[in-house]
């Protein structure tokens, strides 16, 4: 009789534990369906727009970047998948300036689903990106014969450059990232007006770390015993606007634009008069031409980080915008001294 009394009470105390489990399930997923209804869901494309994102919008967005870690955004293409998680989104923010070449179709595509496209570099000012490996006025570098019928091609006073001819790399100016995490911000409290004063503290502190970087920045750049720096494609010229800082490009804009014969034979005498002990490589992008230009100058190969996406090891570390930038500025220490 004793042994079947505690039986029942075994089958009793077992009973009420697992409908105490099943009630705090419950209640765990109530709580996760709930945030995830106060959450706004965005979508972006280079690091940094998913890291002003998220620092930005706290607890109140749930925020993704669609390139996977190490890809190169100059020749992204997004999968059905990603554009039916897009079409889902609150919001998809992207650079802007012709860097994301599939945004225009997608615009076109989504324009009937509730997502907002936000171009977060509106309004900030873009310097023009040239086709000439920075090396301007040097004979090796002139117009090819195409490119001076195209421009005999114009009326005069026509523009001479699309959107496409900018420099799209304006997220490594921590100036003009700011005008970026601003645009953030303001669409973020569009979405949520009642969030407006946790949109704005965060954005303030945001505020001051880049204002912080760029104080670093320009003082590396300023104490440098050189100013010039050879690197693998010509994403730098907006530290060469702000800080004076002379980048001598293997590549152009995009990595594909590689220099002809001519160009390279230039570079790599360019970098010899100079006595360049550095090639500068970046965290998702080696050309084999760079390796040529390095291997040609015996030079040891440095890394500066363009923070368009990030590897699998900065995930691991979780790297921010911040310790990366820091992290570039000791790359330069190192190659302007």
């Amino acid at each position: 009789m004793k042994k079947l009394a505690l039986f029942f009470t075994t089958i009793l105390v077992t009973a009420l534990f697992l409908s105490g489990c099943s009630s705090k399930e419950t209640a765990t997923k109530s709580n996760e369906s709930k945030e995830t209804k106060d959450q706004l869901i965005i979508y972006t494309t280079i690091f940094p727009l998913e890291d002003f994102t998220k620092k930005i919008g706290g607890d109140y967005v749930k925020v993704e970047s669609v390139y996977p870690p190490n890809i190169d955004a100059h020749t992204f293409e997004p999968t059905q998948k990603t554009m039916v998680d897009i079409a889902k989104a609150d919001a998809f923010i992207y650079t802007g300036a012709g860097l994301e070449g599939f945004v225009d179709k997608a615009t076109k595509a989504l324009k009937d689903e509730k997502v907002k496209f936000v171009e977060a570099a509106d309004g900030v000012t873009f310097i023009e990106g040239g086709h000439d490996h920075d090396h301007e006025g040097e004979e090796s570098h002139e117009k090819s014969h195409e490119d001076e019928q195209a421009d005999e091609g114009h009326e005069e006073g026509e523009e001479h450059h699309d959107h496409g001819d900018l420099d799209p790399h304006v997220w490594l100016d921590p100036i003009r990232a700011m005008t970026m995490a601003e645009n953030i911000k303001d669409t973020l409290i569009k979405f949520k007006p009642e969030q407006k004063a946790t949109f704005e503290k965060n954005f303030e502190t945001l505020k001051k770390e880049l204002e912080q970087l760029d104080k670093e920045l320009g003082n590396t750049i300023k104490e440098g015993k050189t100013k010039e720096i050879v690197v693998a494609h010509s994403a730098y010229g907006y530290w060469h606007d702000r800080y004076g800082l002379e980048q001598i490009s293997i590549a152009g804009l995009s990595p594909e634009n590689e220099p002809s014969q001519k160009e390279l034979q230039s570079i790599i005498k360019e970098s010899r008069q100079k006595n360049v002990k550095y090639v500068i490589f970046e965290q998702n992008v080696k050309p084999n031409i760079a390796e040529i230009v390095k291997n040609e100058l015996n030079a040891e190969p440095l890394t500066l980080h363009n923070l368009e996406s990030i590897t699998d090891q900065d995930v691991k570390n979780e790297e921010d915008y911040v310790s990366l930038m820091k992290r570039n500025i000791d790359t330069l220490k190192k190659a302007l001294n």
